[in-house]
């Protein structure tokens, strides 16, 4: 269950970076809801999922997921660069949470 709510927490922590974008692009009150809900909740997955998981892992995961999550979410709505290079080192992080999953 531990990695459930380790996914969810990455997940929330993405919106909460689209979230941020909006308050940049709009500063409305939604935007600010969005933000802290999403991050509220990413916090709230990520305490749970460090109950079974250890901390190191359960971080760098977490943060695994949100930056890759966030940079492929920019590449896809924002038009932000595709550049190979990019591609190559959210793969790289990817393989490291991988690895830290089966040492874990």
């Amino acid at each position: 269950m531990g990695w459930l709510y380790l996914v969810l927490a990455g997940s929330f922590e993405v919106l909460g970076v689209i979230g941020m974008n909006r308050i940049k692009l709009n500063k409305g009150w939604s935007s600010y809801v969005i933000a802290a809900i999403a991050f509220c909740g990413s916090f709230t997955f990520l305490t749970l999922a460090m109950q079974t998981i250890s901390m190191g892992t359960a971080y760098a995961v977490w943060t695994g997921i949100g930056t890759v999550g966030a940079t492929l979410l920019g590449m896809i709505l924002y038009n932000e660069s595709k550049d190979w290079r990019r591609i190559l080192f959210m793969s790289m992080i990817l393989a490291s949470a991988v690895g830290l999953k089966l040492i874990s």
